[in-house]
């Protein structure tokens, strides 16, 4: 296979650095887009002359400024052939502690710019007649609900398997396929903002006995990404170290 251009959204750290780590890997190119600047240096990691790998620095709740990026990674690389929307905000606080301003932001980053990069994403696969492949990243936290994480966290990664679904359907006869992964105690950032009795007590529970790796996210948007998954769309592949089953 040629390579291809997968754009990825929170890609300076954790699971969206390391997904593009393994697409890079794999020999496609990256466009690594993240509000930290820090993205700059897992793109020139990666690739100092920048020819496989393009850092770009902006908020996926910003349409303009998502369409913005999205363009520029056109422009560079001829084409995006997969978009990855990772990028997610995590405010961690009970129902009685969240509030407007938090509840917003987080809808803003998760939902919304999900919903964005999908349509972003869709206009140009359609428009250039590509087999292109969208991949969102929901959260057990979207299926099962807890407090862990935070409700509104979890309310907008339920809200990601609807927008998956949804768009599923409307780009099934153009031949691009929407798939969403949804992670569960992955060592990293996250799972780092919490307190260590929380996370002795979520290992305890994780059957296979074991925070999951970041590597292995990646390994599933590999698959989703790949020839082989021409046929699956509209699914969530679960990759939580059978904290839920199905």
């Amino acid at each position: 296979m040629a390579p291809r251009c997968v754009f990825v959204t929170g890609a300076a750290q954790g699971i969206g650095a390391a997904i593009g780590r393994a697409f890079h890997a794999a020999g496609d190119k990256v466009a690594l887009l993240d509000r930290s600047e820090a993205v700059n240096d897992l793109a020139t990691t990666l690739d100092p002359s920048g020819a496989t790998a393009m850092p770009l620095v902006g908020n996926v709740d910003d349409e303009a400024a998502l369409q913005g990026a999205f363009t520029a990674a056109v422009e560079h690389f001829g084409q995006v052939d997969v978009m990855v929307n990772n990028a997610a905000r995590t405010a961690i606080g009970s129902v009685w502690d969240i509030n407007v301003a938090d509840w917003d932001a987080v809808m803003a980053t998760n939902l919304r710019g999900t919903f964005l990069g999908c349509r972003i994403a869709a206009g140009h696969m359609r428009e250039r007649g590509l087999q292109g492949r969208i991949i969102n990243l929901s959260s057990l936290a979207g299926q099962r609900g807890g407090t862990a994480t935070g409700l509104h966290y979890g309310a907008s990664k339920a809200g990601i398997l609807v927008v998956t679904k949804v768009f599923a359907q409307e780009l099934a006869a153009n031949g691009i396929t929407v798939n969403a992964i949804a992670p569960a105690a992955i060592d990293g950032p996250v799972m780092e903002t919490l307190a260590e009795q929380t996370r002795q007590g979520l290992q305890r529970g994780i059957p296979v006995g074991r925070f999951g790796r970041d590597r292995e996210v990646a390994a599933a948007a590999l698959y989703l990404a790949s020839e082989d998954a021409a046929f699956v769309t509209g699914a969530t592949l679960d990759v939580n170290g059978g904290l839920f089953m199905r």
